[in-house]
């Protein structure tokens, strides 16, 4: 056997330990329904029928996927260079904020409407992760601690927003709907998969980003940077990299991601925002995508459309009387073994040496 051949491993495969984790989730996932008195083979049959069943079932888990991919992206990106971006709710907030401001303030032909929506919302999130990275790069604020305060800066103001100002919709916990020609739902597409789906836009914007991201990070003089920040903050300050600038623009890269999410929400889905009695996830579920996808841009589509699929077709065990609150114990279990990733290679790498080591005479 040649010298490259043994060099090969699966342990390197990140995609074989991510699958990994996805079945001992699900495994877990039996086990607490089967504890519960519920059949698993039902209960998941029930959840795949409820993603796969009907075209609007597939509709409504690509619209429920879409905000989570750009979340997951804006953490995944942060990740890449080194920061937490536990901020990506508030900036979902403030995008979906700045998108109703603009979608319902500004008459606008939609060709013009649309891109100007988006591009506002866009900078907004980008200003408000840029808040943090700027906390981070002059004070040495941990981004953990200013973005989980900009989140519930975003949420009051969001929520003071709708009660206080021209935004507030007569009896009613809802904003004004921005005009038709801020909209990107596909009108022709939802006519065909079911008049109560919201199919839009969103999923192919979100699409372009992470390939923009993918195209940024790998291949350009910014994205060696600011990886290399994430690697190695002292190094690449030795090597002339100037760190607080970096950390600046990741936050603020991050947060316009983010933004973008919230805009698409608004644009395709919602048409307007509502009084949030608690912060609607959003962002944190984004951090699950990044985990799942191991912070890959590429991979956080895959990851954003399973986690969607689990949210969306879980509500369908319901069915089977199932409860649907143990999707929620899946993705955990997910998270966990993707976290422990290091192990189950550490593991399999064990298993393999002791195998050749056996089989050798």
């Amino acid at each position: 056997m040649s010298s490259k051949a043994k060099k090969f491993s699966l342990a390197n495969s990140t995609v074989l330990f991510s699958l990994v984790s996805i079945v001992l989730g699900l495994m877990v996932g039996a086990i607490a329904l089967i504890i519960a008195g519920y059949d698993p083979i039902a209960a998941y049959s029930a959840m795949i029928e409820g993603i796969f069943g009907k075209p609007k079932f597939i509709a409504w888990t690509i619209i429920r996927s879409t905000p989570l991919i750009l979340t997951g992206l804006s953490i995944a990106f942060a990740f890449r260079t080194g920061l937490f971006n536990i901020g990506a709710e508030g900036q979902f907030i403030v995008g979906a904020l700045v998108a109703t401001l603009v979608g319902a303030g500004i008459d606008l032909p939609m060709i013009i409407h649309v891109p100007f929506t988006l591009l506002i919302a866009a900078l907004a999130g980008g200003i408000w992760g840029g808040i943090a990275g700027s906390l981070k790069s002059k004070f040495g604020i941990n981004e953990v601690i200013a973005t989980i305060m900009l989140n519930w800066i975003a949420f009051y103001l969001s929520n003071f927003m709708i009660k206080t100002t021209w935004l507030a919709k007569p009896n009613s916990e809802a904003s004004v709907d921005i005009h038709e020609s801020a909209r990107i739902g596909i009108d022709w597409l939802t006519g065909l998969v079911g008049p109560a789906t919201k199919v839009n836009w969103g999923i192919i914007i979100s699409i372009i980003f992470v390939f923009i991201i993918a195209f940024i990070l790998f291949k350009t003089t910014l994205g060696f940077e600011l990886r290399g920040v994430g690697h190695n903050k002292f190094g690449a300050e030795y090597g002339g990299v100037n760190v607080n600038k970096s950390v600046l623009q990741s936050m603020a890269i991050a947060g316009l991601l983010a933004g973008v999410a919230g805009a698409i929400q608004v644009m395709g889905v919602s048409n307007n925002i509502t009084i949030l009695a608690a912060q609607e996830g959003y962002g944190f579920d984004g951090i699950a995508v990044a985990l799942i996808a191991n912070s890959n841009p590429i991979g956080v589509i895959f990851s954003g459309l399973l986690f969607g699929a689990f949210k969306y077709g879980g509500t369908k065990m319901q069915v089977v009387g199932a409860p649907s609150e143990v999707v929620n114990i899946v993705i955990g279990s997910i998270v966990y073994f993707i976290a422990l990733s290091s192990v189950l290679r550490m593991l399999y790498v064990k298993f393999k040496e002791r195998k050749s080591k056996g089989g050798n005479v």
